[in-house]
């Protein structure tokens, strides 16, 4: 079974990949030092939308042999409408990856530094991380080959080790596995939790995701035949996803609050507990998380913005790769510069905020429509789950928008 399923495996754990980055890493620590087990329940329901949305997705383009954003541009008539979902689609992707990108590089390199520390280099007044333009140089690599099979085979290794170091690092933290079973299955809202809990399902259903996954299959699979196997690889990899940032949650709730406050501070922290060993396991957690996340961002843009715009979306094709390489070539700049570029993550924040609602709308329209999809369109139960997922993302973005307003972040 195990042998045919890795036989089958497509790109479930690149999606799995591409949402456990350090944003998610960092959320989950935040949430089990704060609130210790008491929203592990959040992170099921993450996982049970991630896991209905991404197989729609995954449905969607196998059927059609089209990503996402190819059919977006295709299929909506209304030149208008067309034009601000094409620009929103890429201002929100593009845009908001290239902002993200220098974070996936910087939580890589987190990870490598509670290993080798601080490797910075100074030319004229500027200050280089040599682990920074490492981090890129590998993902550049990856990516610039442009062969699905290495990539998928890079990135599985990549899971397979990120998911084994959260899990040991949840393991020897001794969880009271009572409290555990009741944060899991038993939704609470302790005081002052309910940004956590958004931000716990914003970092895990992403909308760059959906984009992804839709052109990914094409290159694994191409009649409906596969469908069964795209559901198993989707469902198997967003699920050892979502325990993998469930650990996290497990492993930052044994330690104490004044000395977590983000996801580096919980390798350290596990230290003078456990001994280095603990602490070598949870930052090649740390690295894996960036490096995946890295090359997944970048991919995903290309992918949106190709599809968008009627490029070639063949990763050797000049267009595709330039895309894919300005985004990675700005995260290297801000991640080995240390320069914070806030603007524009909080315009990517907004952006993305925005664009979850609107991009649920239209993969739920899309899967209604017969003349794509005949007889794999979604059933009633289907649609139930879509719409609630719909009003989920609706209640992410009024809270996003709300904090944006609130605090004066523009």
């Amino acid at each position: 079974m195990i042998k045919n399923w890795f036989k089958n495996i497509g790109p479930g754990p690149l999606i799995a990949a591409a949402f456990i980055g350090p944003g998610t890493v960092t959320v989950c620590t935040l949430a089990g030092v704060g609130f210790g087990y008491a929203l592990l329940w959040a992170m099921v329901v993450s996982t049970l939308a991630t896991i209905i949305l991404q197989e729609m997705s995954a449905r969607l383009g196998i059927v059609s042999q089209r990503g996402l954003s190819e059919i977006i541009r295709l299929e909506i008539q209304n030149p208008v409408l067309k034009i601000l979902t094409i620009l929103l689609t890429i201002s929100a992707i593009v845009i908001g990856n290239a902002a993200y990108e220098a974070g996936n590089i910087s939580g890589a390199v987190l990870g490598l530094e509670s290993i080798f520390g601080n490797q910075s280099f100074s030319i004229n007044i500027f200050s280089f991380n040599a682990l920074s333009l490492l981090v890129g140089v590998i993902a550049f690599v990856l990516l610039y080959f442009g062969n699905y099979k290495i990539l998928e085979k890079s990135l599985v290794f990549l899971v397979i080790l990120m998911s084994l170091a959260f899990l040991f690092s949840a393991v020897i933290t001794k969880p009271n596995l009572i409290k555990v079973f009741e944060g899991t299955f038993l939704p609470n809202f302790p005081k002052d939790s309910l940004l956590t809990v958004i931000g716990l399902i914003g970092t895990t259903v992403v909308p760059y995701n959906l984009f992804l996954h839709a052109s990914l299959v094409k290159e694994k699979w191409n009649t409906s035949h596969d469908l069964k196997y795209a559901r198993k690889d989707t469902i198997i990899a967003i699920v050892l996803g979502g325990l993998v940032s469930m650990s996290v949650i497990v492993a930052a709730a044994s330690m104490p609050s004044t000395e977590i406050r983000t996801a580096s501070d919980l390798a350290l922290g596990l230290e003078p507990l456990f001994g280095s060993f603990a602490k070598h396991f949870l930052s090649i957690g740390l690295f894996a998380a960036g490096i995946t996340s890295a090359i997944t961002a970048p991919l995903a843009a290309a992918y949106v913005a190709t599809g968008c715009l009627g490029w070639s979306s063949s990763m050797h094709s000049k267009k595709f790769r330039g895309v894919w390489m300005i985004v990675l070539i700005l995260g290297i700049y801000f991640s080995s510069l240390n320069i914070k570029a806030i603007t524009i993550i909080k315009f990517a924040q907004v952006a993305n905020g925005m664009l979850l609602p609107v991009i649920i709308g239209v993969l739920l329209w899309m899967m209604n429509k017969s003349h794509i999809l005949g007889v794999h369109k979604n059933t009633f139960w289907q649609n139930v789950l879509g719409f609630a997922i719909l009003a989920l993302s609706m209640l992410l973005s009024l809270v996003v928008f709300n904090k944006v307003f609130q605090f004066g972040l523009f």
